[in-house]
């Protein structure tokens, strides 16, 4: 890319090392040719989710050729749901070919971003985690790049009360203790969600470890139909051009025909859906326990869990339900609302994330934080997932109301870097100071998607979807539709029309919506040329 030397150098902040943060990067540089970028972790490795969690059994629920960059496509995916470690490996590689470890400061965490109206820029303020010193710089553009999920729900008391007073282990999913064997140990696992429906029979597999996994909430359960893929399908995948393209666009169009489990007004698929689920369950699942198994809110209305053989384990001698409500933990297990205490050795929460994200401390062109901003509209709210009104050159990767419940976050993710680098491109080249959405368009968005929201399966429960887990608060992190929507909103919101724009260079916006009217033009003269063309053949 080239760019007008007289005018000052701009420069990219790119906020987290996860997987939004390397597709950033590598976007930038293969996209655009841009490399005056610099990405802050403030963890000392790159991988965000799949750096943190490492529990046994983790694994992506989504299959792992839909699960990565288009522009990246790995042949060598050993099993249709990849596990963590081989996750973590395909970022790594990426991050590695692309020597973003020259772009990376480790251990630096952006604490806080103030946009200037008078210079168009942000003043970035960058802790160092280790030694606390604080470092300045400016920024034209920020990609915040820091995930849905990142603080574990778990403290001395936040979860469960009494966790001081346990004389075993206690740790969180997302913070294993691998130094610690659990052989010959009772092992209690407190939820039953995605990790610890994976996290169970990971250490069940050994007979001479109890575990007694601690439920609150039935949740759904599909069959996994997991797979290994062959040598030869491999080869495939990686020298027969397009098969593995169409592969990957196979498993993202089945994933985007589960939506329709989403609508209640699509009430028969609903109920056909909720009777093959209950079907499952009965059939894997001890009879004793189908019962308690068997949720009573619409499938989907909580996270769907993909069988990672959690049912099936449920059959285990050594494995065992507890439905009766944890009370307190004590100093030799934990205290039941029966009175009973359950003796434990090791106590794992697998509780899942906030969903409020830490670190976003930025302040616009109004002089609002965006935390002001949140507040002022109910909760989390974003205008296509990433941007917000009064927040000039800032996407928010992932943000509010980006996925829906069934499809790959990197495709989103992707979808939205998009149209970032289409809007940003002008700014790195010079040619505009700033784009921010404008707030009428923004309103009308989110009305409209509210309204569709109403219709879902996700106002029947409580979850993390909504605001503070209430079912009767405003939903939050789920889009209502298919993905395939979701980039046909992000492609069509490339009008600059939709946008405030400051320019650098006056009447650049015009010229831009000139062209486009020239170019429909010749394009309207080209097909008539042709068509009078062979009109006159006849």
């Amino acid at each position: 890319m080239t760019l007008d030397q007289k005018a000052p150098v701009p420069n990219v902040v790119i906020v987290g090392a996860g997987l939004a943060g390397i597709s950033v990067a590598v976007a930038l540089k293969k996209q655009l040719g841009f490399e005056n970028f610099i990405i802050y972790e403030k963890a000392s490795a790159l991988g965000g989710t799949w750096r943190d969690n490492t529990y046994p059994g983790c694994g992506s629920d989504v299959p792992g050729h839909y699960y990565s960059l288009s522009s990246e496509l790995n042949p060598n995916w050993n099993t249709l749901y990849a596990t963590q470690p081989e996750i973590r490996a395909y970022w790594e590689n990426i991050y590695h070919k692309y020597n973003l470890s020259s772009y990376t400061k480790f251990n630096s965490m952006v604490t806080m971003s103030v946009w200037n109206n008078d210079t168009q820029r942000y003043s970035v303020q960058v802790t160092d985690t280790v030694s606390g010193e604080i470092t300045s710089l400016e920024a034209n553009v920020m990609f915040y790049a820091i995930g849905g999920f990142q603080k574990p729900v778990f403290s001395a008391d936040a979860v469960v009360p009494g966790a001081d007073s346990f004389k075993g282990l206690i740790w969180h999913s997302a913070r294993y203790r691998h130094d610690v064997e659990l052989k010959g140990k009772r092992v209690g696992v407190v939820g039953n969600g995605c990790s610890g429906a994976q996290l169970v029979p990971a250490i069940a597999v050994d007979p001479d470890v109890q575990v007694t996994n601690f439920c609150r909430t039935p949740q759904w359960i599909v069959p996994r139909n997991n797979y290994a893929y062959p040598r030869w399908v491999k080869w495939i995948f990686a020298n027969v051009p397009l098969i593995m393209r169409w592969y990957r666009n196979l498993l993202a169009f089945r994933s985007d025909l589960s939506f329709v489990i989403f609508r209640k007004t699509n009430t028969r698929i609903v109920a056909l859906i909720r009777r093959l689920l209950t079907k499952y369950i009965s059939k894997m699942a001890p009879k004793s326990e189908v019962k308690n198994l068997i949720p009573s809110y619409p499938v989907g209305c909580k996270r769907i869990i993909v069988d990672p053989q959690y049912l099936e384990s449920l059959n285990w001698p050594n494995v065992r339900l507890n439905w009766n409500g944890i009370e307190r933990i004590v100093e030799d297990g934990i205290k039941l609302r029966t009175g009973e205490v359950v003796p434990l050795d090791v106590i794992i929460f697998a509780t899942g994330y906030s969903v409020d994200p830490e670190g976003l401390d930025i302040r616009g062109s109004m002089g609002t934080s965006i935390r002001e901003y949140h507040e002022s509209q109910g909760g989390p709210t974003a205008y296509l997932g990433c941007s917000a009104p009064g927040f000039p050159n800032l996407f928010v990767l992932l943000g509010p109301n980006a996925i829906s419940g069934s499809t790959s976050a990197i495709f989103v993710e992707e979808a939205q870097i998009g149209l970032a680098l289409k809007l940003m491109k002008p700014v790195l080249e010079g040619k505009l100071k700033s784009v921010e959405v404008r707030q009428d368009v923004s309103e009308k968005y989110n009305e409209w998607l509210q309204g569709r929201l109403k219709d879902s399966v996700w106002t029947s429960c409580n979850s993390y979807y909504h605001r503070g887990g209430d079912k009767n608060a405003k939903i939050i992190a789920t889009f209502p539709g298919p993905a395939t929507l979701l980039y046909w909103l992000l492609r069509k919101a490339e009008r600059w029309d939709d946008w405030k724009v400051v320019e650098a260079e006056k009447g650049w916006i015009e010229q831009q919506k000139w062209n486009k009217r020239r170019n429909i033009v010749l394009s309207l003269s080209s097909v008539i040329g042709v068509a009078v063309f062979w009109f006159s053949k006849l």
